[in-house]
């Protein structure tokens, strides 16, 4: 069940207090968006938006304030230019604790961390906190419908949804009988006690694969999670390209295997297993035609769910061995990437370096 499947609390949460931390660096042409949304939310209690410019060198923050006063609600936007990113700390950590420094003062009854490139429905919070309050959860993430119009995305973007919870199952992360934690960046609510309980956004500050490092320290310092998909907030980062959507997987994709070339061949070999192999076999003997023929079969009927969220033609199933083939080759780049000493690039920044 999806977050927009409960019924909303406003009764119990009315009160609540909620701090929404916006990280932000070089997005002038997202952020107008983004601002609109989070001052549109239906949430009857006290809500206050810190945006944590992080040396944008647009205007980014000229863009914010902008979409504040045009909603007549200025007064619940705080602009914060963070300071220079210290040693050990990758970006976008940095930017959040520098937000989360700011927003101690306001004593929030939550934190909600989202994306700068994220627009969200008027009732998205009233269902985060609807989850977390009904359910008891310390943390509450939600994978947000992405871009997905250009024919690089139908392709591409899709598959990238649907392995990350082959990676991270949703079951697997609320069970407490489980070791897997995962969540997704573009929107957590997080409670402020159990962020200090498990030492701070400090205790991840070296992670590249951020909400998923929360997600783990939060799950390992006895906390509870629930990971899900929605509708209700959506992405709007274009990727229009077959490049651009290899780099955004190529910048941490060697990192999710912790740097090992043996995972990284394990995983070459599983993929290859998968969704080439059974394509292969087609053109073999009739056995092994048939066996191909089922393992394919199969392969499109899991992939079919996603293909539903994002309202595209099952058809697009029948791409899947070729998708995963580009999903390989993007992976042996992120590894190629960190051994020449370039990983992690983001927006000026290399954030995935090999320590010696």
């Amino acid at each position: 069940m999806k977050p927009d499947d409960l019924p909303a609390t406003a009764t119990a949460t009315r009160g609540m207090r909620i701090a929404v931390i916006v990280p932000a660096r070089n997005e002038a042409a997202t952020i107008t968006g983004t601002i609109k949304s989070l001052l549109d939310q239906e949430h009857p209690g006290p809500l206050r938006i810190f945006l944590v410019d992080d040396q944008s060198s647009d205007r980014t923050a000229e863009n914010a304030r902008q979409a504040a006063a045009q909603t007549q609600q200025g007064e619940q936007l705080t602009v914060i230019a963070a300071k220079p990113l210290p040693p050990g700390w990758t970006g976008k950590l940095w930017a959040l604790s520098e937000g989360i420094t700011a927003a101690q003062e306001f004593a929030p009854d939550y934190y909600w961390f989202t994306d700068a490139d994220v627009i969200h429905e008027q009732d998205a919070l009233t269902s985060l906190l609807a989850w977390a309050e009904t359910g008891g959860f310390d943390l509450v993430s939600l994978m947000v419908k992405l871009h997905c119009e250009s024919p690089a995305e139908k392709i591409l973007i899709p598959a990238f949804v649907f392995f990350f919870f082959k990676l991270y199952p949703p079951q697997f992360i609320t069970s407490p009988q489980k070791r897997t934690a995962g969540a997704a960046g573009g929107c957590i609510l997080i409670r402020p006690a159990t962020l200090a309980r498990m030492g701070g956004i400090a205790a991840i500050r070296n992670q590249l694969i951020d909400d998923c490092a929360l997600a783990r320290e939060v799950k390992r310092s006895g906390g509870s999670i629930w990971l899900g998909v929605t509708e209700q907030s959506r992405s709007v980062r274009a990727y229009e390209s077959f490049r651009a959507v290899g780099r955004m997987i190529s910048r941490t994709a060697f990192t999710q295997l912790h740097h090992s070339a043996l995972l990284l061949g394990g995983v070459i070999l599983a993929m290859l297993v998968t969704y080439v192999v059974p394509v292969a076999l087609l053109a073999d003997g009739d056995s092994a035609r048939w066996l191909g023929l089922a393992a394919w079969t199969l392969m499109v009927i899991a992939y079919l769910p996603t293909l539903r969220f994002y309202r595209l033609s099952r058809f697009w199933a029948l791409l899947l061995p070729l998708t995963a083939t580009f999903y390989i080759g993007a992976t042996v780049g992120s590894a190629l990437q960190y051994w020449s000493g370039s990983g992690g690039a983001w927006k000026g920044r290399l954030q995935d370096l090999i320590r010696s």
